[in-house]
């Protein structure tokens, strides 16, 4: 991610997304050779009732006045989710702001009382990195954060960068593709923040497998789903999950896991949660 991220950026995202549709499910012949899979910028542009010029234009990054009604026609006929729609209206339209490392953040401590006040459920808050801010005595309990180092809190970088990861993960594959579509939504979010293109550029280096998974370009928000974890203690744990925003640290997200009362799971966490705190002490 350089300074000319977000124009390259909207392009490669549009070129995903005509490829994923074939001539005929929007009413178009398939006949002809085609150089490359789903829909030419040819017929985006007819479908979506603007010129080849300025269709062209706007996938190169050069329609940063582009209308609403333009991309609303555009996303219709490329079939965008409204997390992808979204998307496409950041990235065509970026804040053009000099890149500066942003300011650390800080959770409130009415935010931490409200994650210890949860003692049955595991809960953490993230950043908008993914970087792990702060937790809850069961949250800690389950991820551990407390006892790594500062710097690798972060999700991306236990999925991607920690060799244990794929046996935390049973499902790691999953995980993996939810956490880059995630930070890719928030990369085009933060395209300014330094940090966040730094972490995006060691997970590419250092990892292949972020590096196949970022080039899909896909985007998605984590608001809520199942997460598994292999737990060395406590075994296999199913955790439901909800995300909640911080209406005054809008960057930030508490994650709260969410088992039913009475599962293996929950009765899993109990255990647990007495465990750790037996060896505390």
């Amino acid at each position: 991610m350089d300074g000319d991220w977000t124009e390259a950026e909207v392009g490669d995202f549009l070129r995903s997304r005509r490829a994923r549709i074939r001539p005929e499910e929007v009413g178009l012949p398939a006949y002809g050779r085609r150089r490359v899979p789903g829909l030419r910028r040819e017929e985006v542009a007819q479908l979506a009732g603007v010129s080849v010029d300025y269709y062209v234009r706007l996938e190169q990054g050069r329609g940063t006045s582009v209308s609403d009604a333009v991309l609303d026609a555009v996303a219709r006929v490329l079939r965008l989710d409204d997390t992808e729609h979204a998307y496409l209206r950041t990235v065509a339209r970026p804040r053009r702001q000099p890149r500066q490392p942003a300011p650390a953040p800080r959770v409130r401590p009415g935010v931490q009382l409200i994650l210890d006040g949860l003692e049955r459920n595991p809960a953490l808050v993230l950043g908008r990195r993914m970087e792990v801010l702060a937790w809850n005595p069961l949250g800690d309990a389950v991820s551990g954060f407390s006892r790594m180092a500062p710097a690798e809190r972060s999700m991306p970088r236990q999925v991607f960068l920690d060799s244990a990861a794929r046996d935390l993960y049973p499902e790691w594959a999953a995980v993996a593709a939810q956490t880059v579509a995630h930070l890719r939504l928030n990369a085009g979010r933060y395209a300014d923040d330094t940090e966040l293109c730094a972490l995006v550029g060691e997970l590419s280096v250092k990892s292949g497998d972020f590096r196949r998974l970022w080039a899909d370009h896909e985007v998605r928000e984590c608001a809520y789903g199942v997460k598994k974890i292999r737990h060395p203690v406590a075994g296999l744990l199913t955790l439901p999950y909800e995300t909640l925003a911080v209406p005054a640290d809008p960057e930030q997200t508490i994650v709260v896991y969410t088992p039913e009362p009475g599962s293996e799971t929950a009765e899993r966490l109990a255990l647990l949660g007495s465990w750790e705190s037996s060896t505390a002490r």
